[in-house]
């Protein structure tokens, strides 16, 4: 792990994404070091005022005294509002806290809001950015690898309900997204390990050369090598944008980013938000989307191997935790966003690099999870 100061040797290297969607269109730029200029990214989308800093105690120790200095440089008055950590507390109790502290910090229309963390804090920065004073300006400054390659772009925001997972939230894009490779060097090896179900999910779906690319340099991505996972991070971002551009709010072909997540998102509900981390019940999750695809007649027992494979290599769960109940499993997956007449919009894989839909009654999807069907 490098020290506190070669941190923040900028690497000279940075790459931009830009999700184009008319007067909401905004960059991802991407690179190491980045934090310290994050004063200057901020003034290139909002004028200098208030800026309310949303994050968890864990990131606020690594990072905050640096982000508050930058912005702080750059003619803003920063202000830290601090949630519990973890999925469990994405919730209204949460979002009321940020709204707290919002009216507290005489928060205006003009004045943004910083998302300063992992895909909980991006949900709940970025709800409560679309609703307060109807809607302030936002951006996210993503430190996880799920978050840098998938929640902290396309403008997905929102907080679970106990009946299920970013039941109550909007759409509601940001003006930019940071992303710096620096903050992955103190990221636990398990938050890694979880962020990478979600590059795997993108070569699963849309990129055949990206899951080469993953099982080829899979090693190098485990250790954090900013050479590998800055392409990596930049394709995951570009493939996303184009999904986000041709799709915004989900009428159709964006819905092919929920591979793994139907059963991912019960998963995760039952087990109280608690036991899995997001990446952990996606890998779960699209392990299952696989076999499945494999029984009916979609895509090669190969295809299926490889997939399940490279999960494995990574360290992540792969099958169904015992113990869950067929009911409650048909009930949760019935709960999910895009159901209609209880018939998900299924994901199914057809080859790396290619999906396609499925109308899977909720019971259906139940009885092939607890019956032992995930099995290849």
């Amino acid at each position: 792990m490098s020290s506190p100061e070669a941190r923040w040797v900028h690497s000279g290297v940075i790459d931009t994404v830009t999700v184009a969607l008319g007067d909401r269109s905004y960059d991802i730029v991407i690179g190491a070091g980045l934090l310290p200029a994050l004063g200057t990214y901020l003034r290139s989308v909002v004028s200098p005022g208030v800026a309310t800093i949303v994050t968890n105690a864990t990131v606020r120790r690594l990072y905050g005294d640096v982000v508050s200095a930058a912005l702080a440089d750059a003619g803003f008055d920063p202000v830290t509002i601090e949630v519990p950590d973890g999925e469990a507390y994405k919730n209204l109790e949460s979002l009321g806290h940020i709204y707290d502290g919002l009216v507290a910090a005489r928060v205006e229309r003009g004045s943004p809001i910083v998302a300063l963390g992992g895909g909980v804090i991006g949900d709940l920065a970025g709800f409560a950015a679309a609703t307060f004073l109807r809607g302030v300006p936002f951006v996210q400054v993503p430190t996880t690898v799920l978050a840098q390659v998938d929640s902290s772009v396309g403008g997905k925001t929102g907080v679970n309900h106990p009946a299920g997972k970013n039941l109550i939230g909007a759409f509601y894009q940001p003006r930019k997204v940071v992303i710096d490779l620096a903050t992955l060097d103190t990221l636990p090896a398990r938050e890694l390990r979880a962020g990478l179900a979600e590059v795997v999910k993108y070569g699963a779906i849309l990129s055949a050369p990206l899951f080469a690319a993953i099982e080829r340099d899979l090693d190098r991505l485990l250790a954090g090598d900013h050479d590998v996972l800055r392409p990596v991070i930049r394709e995951c971002c570009a493939l996303k944008a184009m999904v986000v551009t041709r799709d915004e709010r989900e009428a159709d072909y964006r819905a092919i980013l929920n591979f793994g997540h139907t059963l991912a998102h019960a998963v995760e509900s039952l087990t109280g938000y608690d036991r899995y981390l997001h990446g952990e019940a996606v890998a779960i999750g699209m392990s299952f989307a696989a076999r499945l695809s494999h029984r009916r007649g979609l895509c090669a027992a190969e295809t299926v191997e490889r997939l399940v494979h490279v999960l494995q290599r990574i360290g992540l769960p792969t099958e169904l935790p015992p113990g869950l109940g067929q009911e409650r499993i048909a009930q949760a997956v019935a709960s999910d966003k895009k159901v209609a007449g209880r018939k998900v919009k299924f994901v199914c894989l057809e080859d790396i690099g290619s999906v396609r839909f499925e109308p899977i009654a909720a019971d259906d999807v139940a009885a092939l999870a607890v019956g032992g069907e995930q099995r290849a």
